[in-house]
């Protein structure tokens, strides 16, 4: 299992349920590496989706604790039955998306994230961890810098080396 992510210089990735920055490089990089795989989010990053539609081309689960069932994504009530329903895919093929507490309970388990750095300050009003502070989580790749909507980034790849069972 991965988890996929865009971070400013501060690791903050959010504020008022939405992206800190409209990236375009960034988000066909996201579309790129999960069209076809398994988006794993929280409630709220559904809600904060166009229309609260889930995304096209990819198998959508969303953890929705006493949410109801929907035809166009698959909804969890906890972690134990993500458990049961994640066990019918490649973990190579899923990513988790979001939110903030959805990507915390889910790092210890997920063996890389892709990180998108952003060179600015978001004003983030939520956060993920800092990488680079986790004595477990090592940098193994990162891109040259390019600028795409008056921001540079740099995509880049961590990995873990005590991923958790999930």
């Amino acid at each position: 299992m991965k988890a996929i992510v865009a971070v400013d210089k501060f690791w903050g990735i959010g504020k008022k349920n939405g992206l800190l920055f409209n990236l375009p490089a960034d988000m066909r990089y996201f579309k790129e590496k999960t069209l076809g795989k398994v988006v794993v989010m929280g409630s709220n990053t559904l809600k904060s989706f166009p229309n609260g539609k889930p995304l096209k081309d990819r198998t959508n689960i969303v953890l929705f604790p006493g949410g109801e069932k929907r035809e166009d994504c698959i909804v969890v009530d906890s972690i134990d039955e993500l458990k049961t329903e994640l066990k019918k895919y490649n973990p190579d093929d899923v990513f988790i998306i979001g939110g903030a507490m959805f990507y915390k309970t889910m790092l210890p388990y997920c063996s890389e994230v892709l990180v998108t750095k952003v060179a600015a300050d978001g004003k983030a009003e939520v956060y993920y961890e800092n990488l680079d502070m986790l004595d477990n989580w090592a940098c193994i790749s990162e891109s040259d810098s390019l600028e795409t909507n008056g921001y540079n980034i740099k995509f880049t790849v961590y990995k873990n080396s005590d991923v958790k069972p999930f």
